[in-house]
């Protein structure tokens, strides 16, 4: 890190329950929770409850330490963000080394438990997550390059995967193509955020595509995987994962996502301005809304499966 004097602060006051937790990145592990627990429903071995209970349990905890470790590493930038200055480590209620300790424990825990509970692919999937979280993304290419975001969402995108190995010890197209709807959501959902969260990175150093190379080849690239990522979200609904209600779902959402970044694209800085950005700001909210309705009928549709009803695409096209 380039701020040592973070790992030296003496803390304000005495730390509780809920700044450790907070160290967890909670909102984030709701998304690790939810597409893990899909990935597990959608595999067509079925689970014991309580295995799967546990499975995307230590899942979850696996996903918060790997959170705890990156804000370790990233207490200097995260000091000096608006958006994350109010994070335990830069508010001085968590000193760095107990988030050190903490993030290393429970990967460790995570890891071991999960394998124990379920399989040792899912765990190594679990661990190469984590791995690949911290080392790959935080630690190298968050400061390194502005592409950051596009291969380091890559971390985020695995828990589908995990859930799916959790059930059948192994990986398959569908677990795959989970991973990939994760993957390409995850560069339009932050630049998103970053064109109208742009000071936070500017002031921190990150090498952000908005940093890098301006915000209006920034709006080119949000269009530009929204419409790979739409092309990619109704493809899966002609596969094993989909089926004519996530079909319905994907052609909606992705309609409205295109015709966001659409807007986006158009809107010059001057526009943005006028209205506080406030097409950006309900292009990122409609994100948040996107993955968790495309994961939600990849649910029903495993739902539907489990429950023996058979639904034809044909009827649908």
């Amino acid at each position: 890190m380039t701020d040592a004097s973070l790992h030296s602060a003496s803390r304000d006051s005495e730390a509780q329950f809920g700044d450790y937790f907070a160290l967890l990145k909670p909102r984030v592990m709701t998304l690790v929770v939810f597409t893990a627990f899909v990935g597990l429903l959608a595999a067509p071995v079925p689970m014991h409850p309580f295995i799967a209970f546990c499975a995307v349990l230590f899942i979850a905890v696996g996903g918060g330490a790997s959170g705890a470790l990156n804000m370790w590493w990233d207490a200097d930038i995260d000091a000096v963000m608006k958006r994350t200055a109010g994070r335990p480590i830069p508010a001085g209620k968590v000193a760095p080394e107990e988030a050190l300790a903490l993030g290393i424990g429970l990967s460790g825990f995570a890891v071991l438990l999960l394998g124990l509970a379920t399989n040792w692919v899912a765990a190594g999937l679990l661990a190469f997550t984590i791995f690949f979280y911290v080392v790959i993304y935080t630690m190298w290419l968050k400061r390194w390059t502005p592409q950051n975001i596009v291969i380091g969402g890559a971390a985020g995108a695995f828990p589908p995967m995990i859930g799916w190995a959790a059930a059948t010890g192994g990986i398959a197209v569908e677990s795959v193509l989970m991973f990939c709807l994760t993957f390409m959501w995850t560069p339009p959902h932050f630049w998103a955020l970053a064109l109208f969260m742009r000071g936070d990175y500017d002031n921190a150093g990150v090498p952000m595509l908005t940093v890098t190379h301006g915000r209006k080849a920034t709006r080119a690239h949000i269009l530009v995987y929204t419409l790979l990522l739409a092309a990619l979200a109704v493809a899966i609904a002609f596969t094993g994962a989909g089926g004519p209600v996530y079909l319905v779902v994907a052609v909606v959402l992705n309609a409205l996502f295109i015709k966001g970044a659409l807007r986006i694209w158009r809107r010059t800085e001057e526009d943005a301005e006028a209205d506080n950005f406030a097409a950006e700001r309900g292009f990122f909210k409609l994100s948040l809304l996107y993955l968790f309705a495309h994961f939600g009928a990849i649910l029903v549709e495993a739902g539907l499966d489990r429950a023996g009803v058979a639904l034809s695409l044909g009827g649908l096209l």
